[in-house]
């Protein structure tokens, strides 16, 4: 999470959906910088509402914009999933060996599966009951959310690279595809209506 002061501006991290290289580029501008612990870095709309915004709003007596980006839904579970299998891959023991990703997204579906697949969705992320963050981004038209950006900051912006996983087989059949939309159908709703 980032907290620009001065323009009344709170970027929310939205886990697997580029959080990283915005802070990277951004946090030398920013008031406040929360990367640690993931609980914090990845504060959600939920959270921000209960306990930051009310404590900026008695503070300076506004209320800040709430800015966010938001993953492709299919493409935001790929990310996980690379993720996750970068993630101490060198452990024999690692829940990810021999979990493809048809199999990491059935467990994703399935309420009672792996903690691996435990990841969220990324409208509980950006909503909370009718609410939702102010300017949703697509992760996809990045061109947006860095214009946004430059026109609130009045500063030239340069997302870097980073944080990347690795490449893998991340394919779907139709009918797993088919059945994963169904299961991540308020993400798509909310993806549709930015």
């Amino acid at each position: 999470m980032l907290i620009f002061w001065e323009r009344r501006l709170v970027f929310l991290a939205t886990p697997k959906a580029g959080s990283t290289a915005v802070e990277t580029a951004l946090e030398a501008l920013a008031s406040v910088v929360v990367q640690r612990p993931a609980e914090l870095k990845h504060a959600d709309l939920r959270t921000y509402r209960h306990h930051i915004e009310p404590w900026l709003r008695s503070v300076t007596g506004e209320k800040f914009t709430t800015i966010a980006l938001m993953r492709e839904p299919i493409g935001w579970l790929r990310s996980w999933y690379r993720f996750r299998l970068r993630d101490d891959d060198e452990d024999p023991n690692h829940a990810m060996i021999g979990l493809s990703f048809a199999d990491f997204a059935q467990a994703y579906a399935d309420p009672g599966g792996p903690d691996v697949a435990r990841v969220g969705a990324q409208a509980d992320f950006l909503t909370a009951e009718v609410d939702r963050v102010d300017c949703i981004f697509r992760y996809e038209d990045m061109d947006a959310f860095t214009h946004f950006l430059e026109d609130r900051l009045d500063c030239e912006i340069s997302l870097p690279r980073v944080n990347v996983p690795p490449a893998v087989d991340v394919s779907l059949n139709p009918e797993q595809e088919g059945s994963l939309r169904k299961i991540m159908a308020r993400d798509f709703a909310l993806y549709a209506s930015l």
